[in-house]
């Protein structure tokens, strides 16, 4: 595949998947506010920060260095039968890492109270082996994701989506009683969801003439278990190794990730109902990094992997594959900046209005309003971290992935006791506060990287980092329009004034929207071309 066709096949996967988790998100939000007027915020707490942790560590832990590795450029070299071979370790190691986790989330850490929140230690077994259950499509995962089956993924996720949603709907208003059964079952529905939708493409899928026709490196369903071909070794050994990289940074990086978490979790500095109240919060505070940023991350590392030389200097490389990479890096960067300028400004004046709608004086009222604030300035180290690292861990030689594993292990401890420290000063802002330092710093490591990295060639992707003059004097007039309006007309005085809040919030959204049109021209035209997919089909 040509370096046009993976920018091509990455715009789109990018664009889909941003439309897929835009749907997650609002499912997610809706679903939050619904179950808010029927379960305790300690219900709410212990499903989702301390189950969900349970959940999400397991499976990260089991399967996030195998993507890494399988979709980098030692996996494109593409023995499939290795690559699957390899695959399938994602399972017995999430077997280990579910018996340790179990243990440690029930005999370890402080259980709730049974009377208020009953079935816990069922919860925790029924958490695990949902997913135990979503890593059995690993193997059918990589293989869509390296051939870029994105309808597959989009429909799979959205079905499982929408299945768990009814499910936790449905038990919420029939069986309240239930408590954490509901979100268990609700889990158990998603992971099953996922597995049988990949199982049941690839069985219709594999000897198909589609298959014949895109070279499909598999042609049968018994080809995706693990097994050995004569005077083949079992596995790749360059890429099992980087593997094994990947998985030591893989552990440091959900520490960073999952960091409030784990500090909430383990050193109870918040009860289940703070708990639960800031996690409403945090998820509402990154709807945008989550739905946006981090599609447009997984997908632009697929085409950095496959364009870039992974370890090579800049000058050994293709020039032309090398100018293309900096300038659609160059664009990202651009992009995901501004996107996460216009959260800070606008997300700082309608924090108190968005948290009284959503979920009324119980978010509204306290340190909520501020906890969305802070969150809103966060998004935008979020969005910049998200872009530059995609591009260095698709950039970095195995070496060097090694020796940022040093860098994250210091970013790691640093971060777990600055969130320590801030959060008994501060409560919940101190999490975010924490979270700011380290991005800050991961940031500042990356963009050191990529400067280096381009310094023998005339490309200079960091200038996406500077927007024009225009956009920032049209966000500056912004916020302090916004910042006058709300103290001047949100929000106690009803809903008409409320409303003219908004409208002027519009009108300062709608101009610097504007002046980015006008100004960021070659920005534009890479959004239309690249991840607007129908909008350039249109147009030919």
């Amino acid at each position: 595949m040509g370096s046009e066709d993976v920018l091509k096949s990455a715009s789109t996967l990018a664009s889909y998947n941003v439309l897929l988790q835009v749907m997650f998100r609002v499912l997610t939000f809706l679903l939050n506010a619904f179950t808010l007027r029927f379960v305790s915020k300690e219900l709410m707490g212990v499903v989702n920060v301390r189950l969900m942790l349970l959940y999400s560590t397991l499976v990260f832990l089991s399967r996030e260095a195998f993507r890494r590795a399988c979709l980098s450029g030692e996996g494109a070299g593409r023995n499939w039968r290795q690559v699957i071979n390899l695959l399938w370790l994602t399972f017995p190691l999430g077997c280990v890492w579910g018996v340790l986790l179990v243990c440690v989330w029930c005999w370890v850490l402080q259980a709730p109270d049974p009377e208020s929140i009953p079935h816990y230690v069922p919860a925790v077994g029924l958490f695990c082996l949902s997913a135990l259950t979503e890593l059995l499509a690993e193997p059918l995962w990589v293989l869509a994701h390296a051939h870029m089956f994105v309808r597959l993924k989009v429909i799979t996720e959205s079905l499982a989506m929408i299945a768990k949603c009814l499910v936790t709907v449905v038990l919420v208003v029939s069986a309240p009683q239930w408590g954490l059964y509901i979100f268990s079952a609700a889990q158990c529905v998603y992971a099953g969801f996922l597995l049988l939708c990949y199982v049941l493409y690839f069985v219709h899928f594999l000897g198909s003439e589609e298959a014949d026709k895109k070279s499909f490196p598999v042609r049968h369903i018994t080809d995706l278990l693990p097994s050995r071909v004569d005077h083949e070794p079992l596995l790749n050994w360059k890429l099992t190794t980087l593997t094994w990289s990947f998985f030591k940074q893989s552990f440091l990086k959900q520490i960073l990730t999952e960091g409030e978490r784990y500090v909430m979790t383990f050193l109870n500095v918040l009860n289940f109902g703070d708990q639960g109240v800031y996690d409403i919060i945090n998820n509402l505070g990154s709807m945008v990094a989550r739905f946006l940023f981090l599609p447009i991350e997984e997908s632009f590392y697929v085409f950095f992997a496959n364009v870039l030389e992974r370890g090579r200097d800049v000058r050994h490389q293709k020039q032309e594959e090398v100018s293309m990479a900096a300038e659609v890096l160059e664009c990202l960067l651009k992009l995901v900046l501004l996107i996460g300028l216009v959260i800070s400004v606008f997300g700082y004046a309608y924090s108190h209005l968005a948290l009284d709608i959503y979920g009324g004086e119980l978010l509204s009222s306290g340190a909520g309003p501020a906890l969305l604030r802070c969150y809103s300035c966060y998004v935008l180290l979020l969005a910049i971290n998200g872009v530059t690292e995609c591009f260095v861990f698709a950039a970095m030689s195995k070496e060097e992935v090694d020796r940022y594993n040093l860098v994250m292990l210091g970013l790691s401890v640093s971060f777990l006791l600055l969130s320590y420290w801030l959060t008994w000063m501060l409560g919940g802002i101190g999490f975010i506060l924490a979270n700011c330092c380290n991005m800050a710093l991961r940031i500042t490591h990356s963009i050191v990287y990529i400067h280096r990295y381009f310094l023998q060639s005339e490309c200079t992707p960091l200038w996406g980092l500077r927007p024009h003059s225009a956009v920032i004097i049209a966000l500056g007039v912004s916020s302090i329009l916004t910042g006058f309006s709300e103290s001047m007309f949100c929000c106690d005085g009803g809903w008409l004034l409320r409303l003219v809040h908004v409208a002027v919030g519009a009108v300062c959204l709608l101009s610097v929207v504007i002046t980015v049109f006008l100004t960021e021209t070659k920005l534009v035209q890479f959004v239309k071309t690249q991840l607007l997919p129908k909008y350039s089909k249109k147009l030919t």
